[in-house]
C-alpha cells in the first residue's frame, strides 16, 4: 500500500515577499517570485532578486526552488519548503531533488521513487538510477535493465537499443549499432539512426554529427543546417553556440552567424543575455553582439530569475543585467 509522507505546516519562517508582474517560462519561477540559496554563518537560507533576505538561513543544504517547492536539508535528512520558509514535506529523504511535472525524485534506502508536491509517495523506492520526469517519462534502473515509466510508476517503454537519453520535444535520442537517430514515446523510430552523434531537440532543431562536423536537423530529420561546425550546442533563444576555427560564436536557424566566432567560451542565452569569455575573464553579451557587461569574471552561470552567479576569485555572488552587485553567496 502506498503511504502518505506526512506534511508539516509547522512554520520555520516566514518572510513576506514583494511581487511584480512578469511572465512565467517552462520550468522556471516567476522572475518576481524567484527566490535564491546564499551562505550565511555556515547555514543557507535565500534571498529575494533584490537581495533582500526572504528565508532566514538555518539549513545545511539548500537547493533553487521548482513548481513552488525547495530541496533543503537538515541533518542527514532532506525534505521541501515553500515560499515562506514553513516545512511542506517532512524531513525524511536521504537524498531528494527538485520537482518537474508535478513529481519529485526522492531517495530512500539508497533507492529511487517519486512523490507529489503533497508529499505523497506515488512510485515507491524501487529503482538503482532515475531521472525526473520530461514529456511524461522518466528514465528508470532497476536490476541492470534500463526502460521507461509513466507517471504512476507503469512500464511505458522498454527500448532494445544501445543508449538512450531522455525524452525532450516528444523524442529521445537513441544508438542502434553504433548509429544515432530518435524515437517517440511509442518506441517507434521516427528518425532512422544515421548519425555518427545526436542529440536532444530544442526549440524544434537538434544537432547532429556528419564525419565529423556538427550540423542540425529538423523533427523530419531533415538537416537544416548543413554539417560545418566543430563544436555546437542546443538552440537558445533563438540562437545556438557553434566553433568554426577553434572560436565561440552563435549561429541562427538558417545556419547564418548571427555573432561572429570570436570567444574562448560562451554560455547559451538565458534571458536575453549569454556569458561568454574573452582573454580569460567572462562577461555577457545581448543578442545582437553587444558587450552589455564588461569581461571582469573568472567564472559565471547564465542569468536565471534576472540574475547570474559569478566568481571573482574563490568569492561568489549575484549580479543583475546591469552587472551591478546584489548579493555575495557567501559571507
Amino acid at each position: 500500500m502506498k503511504r502518505i509522507i506526512r506534511r508539516v505546516t509547522a512554520v520555520i519562517v516566514s518572510f513576506s515577499i514583494a511581487s511584480l508582474l512578469s511572465c512565467r517560462t517552462p520550468d522556471r519561477e516567476l522572475v518576481s517570485d524567484r527566490l535564491f540559496p546564499v551562505y550565511r554563518n555556515g547555514k543557507q537560507g535565500y534571498i529575494d532578486a533584490s537581495g533582500k533576505r526572504a528565508i532566514a538561513p538555518q539549513f545545511d543544504v539548500a537547493r533553487e526552488f521548482s513548481e513552488g517547492l525547495a530541496p533543503v536539508r537538515m541533518g542527514n535528512k532532506m525534505g521541501y519548503i515553500d515560499r515562506t520558509g514553513a516545512m511542506a514535506i517532512w524531513l525524511q529523504f536521504d537524498l531528494a531533488q527538485p520537482f518537474s511535472e508535478g513529481l519529485a525524485r526522492v531517495k530512500i534506502n539508497q533507492l529511487w521513487g517519486y512523490i507529489d508536491r503533497t508529499g505523497y509517495l506515488v512510485i515507491e523506492p524501487q529503482f538503482t538510477e532515475a531521472s525526473d520526469f520530461s514529456n511524461g517519462l522518466a528514465r528508470v534502473e532497476r536490476d541492470d535493465k534500463i526502460y521507461f515509466i509513466d507517471r504512476t510508476g507503469k512500464t511505458a517503454l522498454e527500448p532494445q537499443v544501445e543508449e538512450i537519453f531522455i525524452f525532450r520535444e516528444e523524442l529521445a535520442v537513441v544508438e542502434i549499432n553504433n548509429k544515432w537517430g530518435y524515437i517517440d514515446k511509442t518506441g517507434k523510430i521516427v528518425i532512422k539512426p544515421q548519425f555518427d552523434r545526436a542529440w536532444n531537440f530544442s526549440e524544434g532543431l537538434a544537432p547532429v554529427v556528419i564525419n565529423r562536423k556538427r550540423g542540425y536537423i529538423d523533427r523530419a530529420g531533415k538537416i537544416v543546417i548543413e554539417p560545418q561546425f566543430d563544436r555546437v550546442a542546443n538552440f537558445s533563444e533563438g540562437l545556438a553556440a557553434v566553433v568554426i576555427n577553434g572560436k565561440w560564436g552563435f549561429s541562427d536557424r538558417a545556419g547564418n552567424p548571427a555573432i561572429p566566432p570570436q570567444f574562448q567560451a560562451v554560455w547559451e542565452f538565458s534571458e536575453g543575455l549569454a556569458a561568454v569569455k574573452l582573454d580569460g575573464k567572462w562577461g555577457f553579451i545581448d543578442r545582437m553582439g553587444n558587450m552589455v557587461i564588461s569581461p571582469q569574471f573568472d567564472q559565471t552561470e547564465s542569468f536565471s530569475g534576472g540574475l547570474a552567479r559569478v566568481w571573482v576569485g574563490v568569492k561568489s555572488k549575484y549580479i543583475n543585467k546591469r552587472g551591478t552587485s546584489i548579493a555575495p553567496i557567501h559571507d
